[in-house]
């Protein structure tokens, strides 16, 4: 636990009155992928999207907002996240279905909302089941796999803008384009209407099925990751130019390049978010000396490293 228990308690102090719940020092390694990360000062849970327009209304300006969803894309940094972290839950995840749109709250997992589309028998939306994280994380980097990404299905989406006030988006203010999107870092999705087709369910099972066995084969699914590390840059794939640069195995501490996938870090027993991150940097510079070509970060990095723990940072 961190030793700032004066400063955290001086936040909660100037937080506003919520429905949902507070808690102070949250740990976050236990609900990111990579299992390693400093805690949040303080963690929120909105009750629903109405809680959450308030907190916003209401919170002091200076007070740093992150917002996070099941970490599965996400590398919290050892020292922690300053201000308060939003966790959306329960009131977020609603799943609804209307002839081949499906509606989805920022929370539900993308399998989740495959799943409910296969069994309305809406096609279009298989590629979610390989897909780990959120609705909400997959609006905020187009995200895509199997040959479709958001772009493909988003009609609509809500999201919350830093003085609390909703806005309905529509494709073009959501500017996707390649694991982006042109919504400023600071809104929050809170859901998202989206079109499919009409299909077999059948059909639709199959494919997902399909999806399953290719990632179980090809990816490291059963060891701590973060999923794909790096985009792929315009005509590359970023695994082939991390293979080629004689990355596949790397070792920093307890992290390691995957031997299966290598566009994936693992976390082989042990590591911390620097021996990640420090792994990630090195993986960056070895391509950039063999091929010229500078890999983006496509995993999310948060907080503070250990050398500025939180307790510095919010003295």
């Amino acid at each position: 636990m961190m030793a700032a228990d004066r400063n955290t308690t001086h936040l909660l102090d100037r937080l506003p009155e919520v429905r949902g719940r507070y808690s102070e020092n949250t740990p976050l390694d236990k609900i990111t992928w990579f299992r390693v990360g400093g805690p949040a000062e303080v963690m929120f849970r909105p009750a629903d999207a109405e809680d959450l327009a308030r907190f916003f209304e209401s919170r002091p300006a200076d007070v740093p907002v992150t917002v996070i969803g099941v970490g599965s894309n996400l590398l919290v940094r050892d020292g922690g996240v300053p201000g308060v972290v939003i966790r959306l839950g329960r009131g977020f995840a609603d799943i609804t279905t209307d002839g081949s749109r499906i509606t989805a709250g920022a929370a539900a997992p993308g399998l989740n909302v495959a799943l409910t589309a296969r069994d309305a028998g809406i096609a279009g939306f298989e590629f979610l089941s390989g897909i780990p994280g959120t609705i909400g994380g997959a609006l905020r980097m187009n995200a895509g796999a199997y040959g479709h990404e958001m772009n493909d299905v988003v009609v609509s989406a809500q999201a919350l803008d830093p003085q609390g006030r909703l806005h309905r988006l529509s494709p073009g203010d959501l500017g996707f384009a390649y694991r982006h999107s042109a919504v400023d870092d600071d809104w929050i999705f809170t859901s998202a209407e989206m079109e499919g087709m009409e299909g077999n369910e059948g059909k639709i099972a199959k494919r997902m099925a399909e999806i399953r066995g290719a990632r179980e084969t090809t990816q490291p699914v059963r060891t701590p990751t973060g999923g794909s590390t790096f985009a792929n840059p315009p005509g590359a794939k970023a695994w082939e130019l991390i293979d080629q640069a004689g990355c596949r195995g790397l070792t920093r501490g307890g992290a390691m390049v995957s031997e299966k996938h290598c566009n994936f870090l693992v976390n082989t027993g042990g590591a911390t978010a620097a021996d990640l991150e420090g792994l990630g940097e090195e993986v960056r510079r070895r391509v950039k000396e063999q091929s010229g070509v500078t890999l983006e970060w496509e995993i999310r990095r948060i907080g503070v490293s250990r050398a500025h723990p939180l307790e510095e940072v919010t003295s």
